[in-house]
């Protein structure tokens, strides 16, 4: 009997770690600069997530 050793295996592939990271930049942009406007830390919250949504589903697109 093989035992598969899944500990030496990374959590994520390159591409997904690379398609988070873009939308976490740019949800981070985002967000920091609706707060700077004058806007609410919720609302600025919300802009953040609605950046990381759309960024996400472009990169994942985008990057082949």
């Amino acid at each position: 009997m093989v035992r598969n050793d899944r500990s030496q295996e990374p959590l994520l592939s390159l591409r997904s770690a690379v398609v988070f990271l873009i939308g976490l930049q740019a949800a981070a942009a985002a967000g920091c600069l609706t707060y700077a406007a004058g806007s609410p830390l919720a609302t600025a919250a919300l802009a953040g997530g609605a950046a990381f949504g759309a960024t996400v589903a472009f990169a994942r697109s985008a990057i082949s």
